[in-house]
């Protein structure tokens, strides 16, 4: 599906490109991780081939108890199927079996956590840039699925609190945790 859409009225008409909009989606929330990524004085890695984890985030301290330097596995995904200001302390969102397998396992070297971004229905509304910022609209939500089970044949609702909204200081809250040898 590309990314023509209508444009509100007293505005002109802007000739976007013709990539699907599920890959501009998966763009702008990768542009989202490396934003929150730098802010809190962390490093990206990608792996390849991914196989089934799309980010690896490492964050060195003294203050660590289990390494100078732990690491994170994140899930990315984006939506534009949820209300940018869900109501309520949850919003559902849908797993595949396949990947929530991998993101529940309880016993693991590296600690998981999913990251869902909440996109606006119409693509001119996702981002703002003024001269004093650069506004991405709306924003991502994470949580650990350690130990969640699979409910459904092929895919499984999930819920994902409203409160862990995924920038620089949830991050750097949830590597402290994991540095201190604890879950995210």
């Amino acid at each position: 599906m590309a990314l023509t859409q209508p444009q509100p009225e007293g505005t002109a008409a802007v000739l976007r490109g013709n990539l699907a909009t599920t890959a501009c989606m998966e763009t702008l929330q990768v542009a989202y991780l490396h934003a929150v990524t730098a802010a809190a004085g962390c490093s990206l890695s990608q792996p390849f081939p991914d196989n089934g984890i799309d980010w690896q985030v490492s964050h060195g301290s003294p203050a660590h108890e289990v390494d100078d330097e732990v690491t994170l596995k994140i899930q990315l995904k984006a939506t534009q199927q949820i209300a940018s200001a869900p109501v309520g302390p949850y919003f559902s969102f849908t797993l595949d079996n396949d990947h929530l397998r991998k993101l529940a396992r309880v016993r693991v070297a590296v600690p998981k956590i999913l990251v869902v971004m909440l996109l606006p229905r119409r693509v001119d509304q996702w981002l703002q840039a003024r001269p004093d910022a650069l506004e991405l609209r709306h924003c991502c939500y994470w949580v650990n699925l350690a130990g969640h089970a699979v409910t459904g044949q092929r895919r499984t609702n999930v819920r994902v609190p409203v409160a862990r909204v995924f920038d620089d200081r949830a991050l750097c809250e949830i590597m402290a945790r994991v540095g201190a040898g604890e879950s995210p």
